[in-house]
């Protein structure tokens, strides 16, 4: 396991501090505003933490970004347990910083059953993501304006497929392609999957936004945010093993782009199904 991933993992260790509450630490990092991905899987682990029956899943989480988050204040998770049935549970956990919420999140809960089965399947002929350019070899021709973030070690090991929007530069496009998986081995904890997922999953998908237009959030002067995130859980998968992010450009207007992403095994089986909105500001 890397290092980065070794400190994500205890990122999303969060600390109970009384029945229904939990804080959050920060990563020991330099950044304007907490990232949305961390925010989004330290709410689902909160709410994950409250689910006493043995082996229900969340399926579906829904959650808006209200307010930019403190990087140098830890986070406190408040979780509501709104409703545990004989085979679901709903949960609802607000992020509070400095008194006020930054964050809600909404997620359910579900004991695995049998039932019909269809799932849609990934594009042919994507390139093995062994084949493609990790981060560092993305981004070398920009990594004197990127200083230390660029030196820095990912917990997720992200390939993109060709036109890829930093090294195809004005390259249009109505989607994205990307391989992730996490920087090492995982624990065999389901949740800790589905978290680490969580946080990833928000890592591009604005950025699919932007495709139509041949631009780029790391070369090009905007002002972006995330506004709010949904994500469907379908069907098993380890984060520490490769999968396929297929991203959809659906709606750009208004100063807000609506994205949408499905994630694939890489044996084709369709895993989790993503939704966001975000804010993207032109800067002149």
């Amino acid at each position: 396991m890397s290092e980065a991933l070794h400190d994500l993992i205890a990122l999303l260790d969060l600390e109970p501090i009384e029945v229904n509450l939990f804080r959050g630490v920060q990563p020991d990092e330099s950044r304007q505003r907490v990232f949305g991905g961390q925010v989004a899987g330290q709410a689902l682990v909160a709410a994950a933490r409250t689910i006493d029956e043995p082996g229900r899943l969340v399926h579906s989480l829904h959650a808006y970004f209200l307010l930019p988050g403190d990087p140098l204040t830890p986070i406190v998770y408040e979780v509501d347990r709104i409703r545990d049935g004989k085979s679901f549970s709903t949960r609802r956990v607000v992020a509070i910083q400095h008194g006020r919420a930054i964050f809600n999140l909404q997620a359910s809960f579900h004991d695995p059953e049998p039932g019909l089965d269809f799932g849609l399947t990934p594009p042919a002929g994507v390139p093995d993501p062994e084949s493609l350019p990790d981060r560092r070899t993305r981004y070398a021709a920009h990594r004197d304006t990127l200083g230390d973030w660029y030196e820095r070690p990912q917990p997720i090991d992200m390939r993109y497929v060709p036109p890829d929007p930093v090294l195809d530069r004005g390259s249009k496009a109505s989607g994205q392609l990307v391989w992730l998986r996490a920087d090492g081995s995982l624990p065999d904890d389901p949740v800790l999957h589905a978290c680490v997922v969580t946080y990833a999953s928000d890592m591009t998908l604005l950025d699919t936004s932007l495709r139509p237009f041949g631009l780029s959030s790391l070369t090009d002067n905007l002002m972006m945010a995330s506004l709010d995130h949904a994500m469907w859980f379908h069907r098993p998968f380890r984060a520490d093993q490769w999968l396929l992010y297929q991203q959809q450009a659906f709606s750009v207007s208004g100063a807000r782009g609506l994205s949408g992403g499905s994630i694939f095994t890489a044996d084709g089986k369709l895993a989790v199904n993503v939704v966001q909105e975000g804010l993207i500001r032109v800067i002149a």
